[in-house]
């Protein structure tokens, strides 16, 4: 969904919010969080307020009119059963579209609520200059534990990153190789229109580990080859200049030579990946790099890939070389180093095949 769409919908789905809700999405709009962010919380925001009225924990018959004091007032018990239902909904059919959550999922609309609560008991200030309320139930509600083992999402994901060469290969495949692949003249034409920038997307992609949505929202202006740079707006609204590999700046530079003329892109033109319209170049859409990320991988070795591994494969290597998950989380822009448990072991997984390997080698001499 692009940006303009994210942003309609919110407008939209904050007009069926209560008043603190919509104090809620005025301040954070202007953090910023970003507008796919905040249409997830409203989201999670929306199907919280409809449990309520729909097990008649609240006494108003619309979204609306839900009173701050029965957020106030709601018990650890309300929220848990509310856990339990977002964990117990019933297997997806054809009569119940919506399945089963996962623990992820769950733990994202948990947060969700916890931000929620947090403006309307910390962040918030009434005509007295007080928060709307002090009690915070959310304070006393656990996240699920996670239902996959690092071990086993290292195991199912291992496969799709391009570790070793396979990243360089990866790069020069889309370069050289995938337009012997294209057929048709008009598949052809687009391929050669966007080789260049195609290339760099998933050069630069490679060579920070920065997420598809901080590329798509990055500027010509935040790139600076010189100091081997790009600027990006991290989770929360915070700018962070992410350092690029080296190795990646060849690819990229062809891009930013043919970017003015190839996508008449002028001095007014502020995005960094452009696409061509019908009168006038727009920013590329995170739509448009997940869908040009899963051809070239396809076509690549087979395997449909996302934005996303692109990230874990920067991350591993990283990892891999330093042995530092500070560093590594300083470069992924997070702010602590849990999620960067991962890839020690897919580090981990990768060495054990190399140890296989030279058994192997040795039984083969």
């Amino acid at each position: 969904m692009k940006k303009e769409a994210y942003i309609a919908n919110n407008d939209a789905l904050v007009q069926q919010m209560p008043d603190y809700v919509q104090d809620y999405y005025l301040e954070k709009s202007t953090v910023p969080l970003s507008p796919a962010t905040l249409y997830q919380y409203l989201s999670e925001f929306h199907r919280f307020f409809n449990w309520l009225i729909a097990t008649n924990i609240t006494s108003a018959s619309d979204i609306k009119d839900i009173p701050l004091a029965e957020l106030e007032h709601l018990k650890k018990q309300d929220m848990e059963l509310y856990k339990a239902f977002l964990l117990n909904r019933g297997k997806e059919s054809a009569s119940r579209p919506q399945g089963t959550l996962s623990h992820r999922t769950v733990n994202r609309s948990l947060n969700a609520l916890s931000a929620l609560f947090r403006f309307l008991t910390e962040e918030s200030e009434n005509d007295d200059g007080e928060p709307y309320f002090y009690r915070n139930v959310m304070k006393k509600i656990s996240l699920v534990p996670e239902s996959e083992t690092y071990q086993t999402r290292a195991h199912n994901i291992k496969d799709k990153l391009m570790l070793g060469d396979a990243d360089v290969r990866y790069l020069d495949f889309i370069q050289n190789e995938y337009g012997q692949k294209v057929t048709g003249k008009r598949l052809a034409k687009l391929y050669e229109r966007d080789r260049e920038r195609d290339v760099a997307i998933n050069a630069l992609m490679l060579g920070t580990g920065i997420r598809v949505s901080e590329l798509a929202n990055a500027n010509l202006r935040d790139l600076s080859l010189r100091k081997a740079t790009v600027s990006v707006q991290r989770k929360g609204g915070k700018r962070d200049a992410v350092p690029i590999a080296s190795w990646v700046i060849p690819y990229i530079k062809p891009y930013l030579e043919i970017r003015t003329t190839r996508y008449q892109a002028i001095k007014a033109t502020p995005a960094l990946f452009l696409t061509k319209g019908a009168t006038q170049p727009r920013r590329i859409s995170t739509a448009t790099v997940e869908l040009l990320v899963a051809k070239y991988s396809q076509a690549f070795n087979h395997v449909r890939i996302t934005p996303h591994k692109l990230r874990h494969t920067l991350a591993s290597k990283l990892y891999l070389e330093t042995n530092n998950e500070h560093l590594v989380a300083t470069q992924l822009g997070q702010t602590s180093t849990k999620a960067t448990g991962l890839y020690t072991h897919i580090v981990d997984t990768k060495q054990r095949q190399a140890l296989n390997q030279l058994h192997k080698n040795q039984k083969d001499q």
